[in-house]
């Protein structure tokens, strides 16, 4: 695994750490310059282009098992996505925007409020629909060993799903957090296959620990809220019954302290959940023969963070296009498959080929996981 020039070494060795990336920074530095200018001097059209070509690159120096994958999307398939998702919503904004306004002016309101309404809960549907089309269109665009995945499922069923666990988190003030988010991973991800072989996820009960840190962040939360109300009502009231001449600067002290508190404590908490969710869905899946772990701590994700925070910093922004290549690059050096693989039982996947490509993932500027 370590030669890359021999593509085709044992792929049947009993235990393998089955993932490798290749990649140099160096490497990647003209691909993303290059497409910056593109995209600059396209004012902006160049971008669907831009992103084939760094998962080209991305994609071909990942190793896994004896073999490179490939990526074979194309910038034109996601740019013709685009616009089709934009012919639908561009109209749809303009109705919104425009004609329910006008609606209420000559006396519909009621009408308006109900097709605002219709309009809110689709456009969290959509949400749905376009997460799980994002990762139908990337496995279905990778190739290994001339294998490729995919599903035949369009994601509307998802996409309900997806918004009713919306509903039944909002109702529990989001202490349903971990539970939407363990179900819906394993119901996109269960949908897919790779080759002719479905990928596996688990069942049954959600992974232990998530609700423990989600309600530990949720606990924090309540309580630096709770304290920072109390501080600055305590402080207001003392100088209206004359006791605090200073209550304003205390008040605003108290607020200061407590924003600090939050945006510190509130994120570093949500690593730590976040950490233990990608290791324990990670560790759930698994396809043939083989078993997936992911090893990141939550250390590890912090240092992934604080680096692409001193990255752009360092670099004044620049250092944001490499945020992509960092974030791949840290996904594949903490994969690991282990288990046994018989190449040669691997067929073709019989899945459509789907053309939408990502545009409802772009409209909504969403990633796929």
């Amino acid at each position: 695994m370590d030669d890359l020039t021999d593509r085709r070494a044992p792929a049947t060795a009993p235990e393998y750490d089955g993932f490798a990336f290749r990649g140099r920074w160096q490497e990647f530095l003209p691909i993303v310059a290059t497409n910056l200018l593109l995209t600059i001097v396209t004012l902006g059209f160049y971008r669907f282009w831009a992103k084939a070509r760094e998962r080209r690159y991305l994609w071909g120096e990942t190793v896994f098992v004896d073999d490179r994958l490939e990526w074979t999307g194309t910038g034109r398939e996601m740019f013709v996505g685009f616009l089709i998702v934009m012919a639908v919503f561009i109209p749809l904004g303009l109705i919104v925007q425009f004609g329910l306004p006008a609606m209420i002016a000559r006396g519909y309101g009621l009408l308006a409020g109900v097709l605002s309404l219709i309009v809110y809960i689709g456009f969290f549907y959509m949400i749905g629909v376009a997460r799980f089309r994002a990762i139908r269109y990337r496995i279905s665009r990778t190739r290994w060993h001339g294998v490729r995945g995919g599903s035949d499922q369009g994601g509307w069923g998802y996409g309900g799903q997806a918004l009713v666990s919306t509903i039944f988190v909002g109702l529990t003030a989001g202490l349903l957090q971990p539970w939407a988010m363990a179900t819906l991973w394993r119901a996109r991800f269960g949908a897919m296959s790779f080759g002719d072989a479905p990928i596996g996820v688990g069942e049954g009960p959600i992974p232990k620990g998530l609700f423990a840190r989600w309600f530990l962040i949720y606990v924090a939360f309540v309580g630096i809220m709770i304290a920072l109300f109390a501080m600055t009502f305590g402080a207001v009231l003392g100088g209206m019954i004359g006791e605090d001449a200073d209550s304003g600067a205390v008040a605003a002290v108290s607020v200061l302290i407590g924003v600090f508190v939050l945006y510190l404590t509130l994120p570093v908490l949500f690593v730590t959940y976040y950490a233990k969710y990608v290791r324990e869905m990670v560790g759930e899946m698994s396809w043939m023969n083989l078993d997936f772990t992911f090893t990141a701590s939550t250390w590890d994700w912090i240092k992934l963070y604080l680096g692409h925070a001193l990255l752009v910093l360092v670099t004044l922004g620049f250092g944001y296009l490499f945020i992509g290549y960092r974030n791949w690059a840290f996904f594949v050096c903490h994969l690991e498959a282990r288990g046994t693989l018989d190449i040669d039982l691997i067929r073709q996947s019989e899945t459509r080929m789907r053309t939408d490509a990502e545009g409802l993932a772009d409209a909504f500027d969403i990633g796929a996981i």
